[in-house]
């Protein structure tokens, strides 16, 4: 009897412990709960968010910023597979500073454990990447990382990337649930995804359609060959976003010439010859297709000029037409190293594009034909009356002169006189080769050496913003031999182009001169002249040009005083 409240203590606690541990596990689950729902809050938020944005590459950033949050990951990435698909194109990170990424290097394209997820597009979690026979390794400088999680991203029915997260902040491993909620993100972010790529491809398709008006617009209004040709380089730049875009126009089988530049290396690239062969522009020149490089600053097909695309990466050349061989120009489109590569997408575009651009050389080049014939008419009209009028005139002139020197008898009168008709007898034979130049008629298959000096002065009064002065002498058209001709036309464009760069001139004189044996090129203008330590790699250019043939280059040129180029080539070379 003694013991009895002893026992009934002892039994009315049990049932409190029960109470406690059921109220306990309660708490527990409910905070499951809580946490479960904040989480599903979370989510749905960073799905949200993620659905916002239309520019693809806020889309990405979004994606990749949103699930490093979700799972609590220090870092995270998002890599883009490549068109190949088995490299990445592009790499995204979050939780590294940009010195760290600078001390890494390049980002990675797609080794190891970055790789097993493109070969193997599914959910990944390791407890240490390092055990992995996949794996890799790190690079020097990169912080160390030992969990890891992945998921394959997939827009409709194409893998697109994959997300990679690393080292759950408390050091705990990646659950089943953090791989639930980063797959279910991965779902959203696809849909995201899908709906950038689809609202980019109208606006650049409302682009290219614009610009094309732009350009037929410019066409009817009667706009200059070559403000036709920047408007088409600098669209083109523009809607691809590429860092260059370059034009060029054929001077021979063999060679193109750089004649616009639009973008880093606009001053110095400018008139620079370009080979068909061993260039990207040469390629698709020849072959009448665009050509893609991943790398142009590196890419091994194109050994010729790659010092020119030093800090470029992706890049495209499109031929401006259709025919191999025959376009007339080919425009080249870069993007910066470490930019996404020119698609499929992009480039079928921008080959309508390049028709309309070839459509708008050609009828450029057909006024210019038209202008060319009203003014090989005038030319004619000109010839006539310098024929049937002045040296008629002139002759007679000449016999009244030598009549009326007989009956002088002072002998210096005499000898003026006689002096005189010597100089008419050579006015008479500089005219009738002048008669000949203007009455000769344009030999196949390419305009004469007179028409083509004459278009390429006429081409460089825009960039000077003024007309050269233009006088030509002799018999060009028939004794400077084709070769010479192709090399003394991109020696008078290189030299036009230099004083527009750099003289700050306002005068230009252009001499062009077929006498004896030689022909000579002279372009002089009152600019500041070559200044001390300038660039001289164009001069050595010409300089090339005139050893080519066996000629001769010579420079004069005084501060502010302007400078005069004088180059010289055989006839019979």
């Amino acid at each position: 009897m003694g013991r009895a409240p002893l026992n009934e203590e002892k039994t009315s606690r049990m049932p409190r412990l029960r109470l406690d541990e059921l109220l306990d596990e309660l708490q527990a689950r409910i905070d499951d709960a809580r946490g479960t729902r904040d989480r599903v809050h979370s989510l749905l938020e960073a799905v949200l968010s993620v659905g916002r944005e239309l520019d693809l590459t806020h889309v990405l950033r979004s994606i990749v910023e949103a699930a490093a949050l979700l799972v609590d990951a220090r870092y995270a990435a998002l890599g883009v597979i490549g068109p190949d698909g088995r490299s990445l194109a592009q790499f995204l990170t979050v939780g590294m500073t940009q010195d760290e990424i600078e001390t890494i290097g390049p980002y990675p394209s797609g080794h190891g454990i970055l790789g097993e997820l493109i070969r193997r597009p599914e959910p990944l979690r390791l407890t240490d990447l390092g055990a992995h026979p996949a794996s890799y390794g790190f690079p020097v400088g990169h912080p160390p990382m030992r969990i890891f999680l992945g998921v394959p991203i997939r827009v409709r029915e194409e893998v697109f990337g994959n997300l990679y997260m690393t080292d759950k902040r408390g050091g705990e491993d990646f659950d089943a649930e953090d791989e639930a909620v980063l797959t279910t993100l991965s779902v959203a972010a696809g849909v995201a995804i899908d709906n950038a790529r689809l609202y980019e491809a109208s606006q650049r398709q409302h682009q290219w359609l614009q610009a094309g008006g732009e350009i037929t617009s410019s066409l009817l209004s009667g706009t200059a060959r070559l403000d036709v040709l920047e408007m088409i380089a600098v669209r083109a730049q523009q809607i691809t976003r590429a860092a260059l875009a370059e034009i060029s126009v054929p001077v021979s089988e063999t060679e193109l010439r750089v004649e616009l530049v639009i973008g880093r290396g606009a001053e110095k690239d400018t008139g620079v010859a370009v080979a068909v062969d061993g260039t990207l522009s040469g390629v698709a020149y020849r072959s009448g297709n665009p050509e893609v490089s991943g790398d142009l600053s590196g890419d091994a097909r194109f050994a010729d000029g790659p010092g020119r695309f030093g800090g470029l990466g992706p890049a495209v050349a499109v031929p401006l037409g259709t025919a191999a061989g025959a376009a007339p120009g080919v425009l080249l489109l870069a993007r910066a190293a470490g930019e996404p590569p020119f698609t499929d997408a992009e480039i079928a575009p921008l080959r309508v594009f390049a028709g309309q651009a070839a459509l708008a050389l050609e009828l450029a080049d057909r006024r210019r034909d038209a202008e060319l014939l009203a003014l090989l008419e005038d030319r004619d009209r000109i010839a006539r009356d310098l024929h049937d009028l002045a040296i008629q005139r002139l002759f007679a002139t000449g016999m009244t002169l030598q009549s009326a020197a007989r009956l002088i008898e002072h002998a210096g009168a005499a000898e003026r006189v006689t002096r005189a008709v010597s100089d008419l007898d050579d006015t008479i034979k500089i005219i009738r080769s002048t008669i000949f130049g203007l009455r000769a008629k344009e030999p196949e298959p390419g305009p004469q050496l007179r028409a083509r000096t004459a278009r390429t002065v006429g081409e460089a009064a825009t960039s000077l913003g003024f007309p050269p002065r233009l006088s030509m002498e002799g018999l060009l058209d028939t004794d400077v031999p084709p070769a010479v001709a192709d090399h003394l036309v991109a020696v008078l464009a290189e030299a036009l182009s230099n004083v527009a760069r750099h003289a700050h001139a306002t005068r230009a004189e252009v001499n062009l001169q077929a006498t004896g044996d030689r022909v000579t090129l002279t372009v002089a203008d009152n600019g500041v002249g070559i200044p001390e330590g300038g660039r001289r790699s164009g001069l050595r250019n010409l300089a090339d040009r005139a050893r080519a043939v066996g000629g001769t280059l010579e420079i004069h040129a005084e501060p502010k005083n302007g400078s005069r180029l004088t180059w010289t080539a055989p006839l019979d070379h």
